[in-house]
């Protein structure tokens, strides 16, 4: 689950409106729910900034 919400944070890291173009558009409602998802995995992966996986 965190290998693919990392794929989404990284998909909305662009600065350039890359979902956008590959659906025709920022308010189009395909655009929108991704969007939607790569805040969620955003705030999901929160927590693990706060972690130390050396252990």
């Amino acid at each position: 689950m965190k290998k693919f919400a990392l794929v989404l944070v990284i998909i909305g890291a662009f600065g350039v409106d890359l979902l956008g173009n590959i659906f025709e558009g920022t308010y189009e409602l395909a655009s929108r729910i991704i969007y939607f998802l790569v805040g969620l995995a955003g705030i999901y992966l929160i927590p693990t900034l706060m972690t130390d996986d050396n252990k």
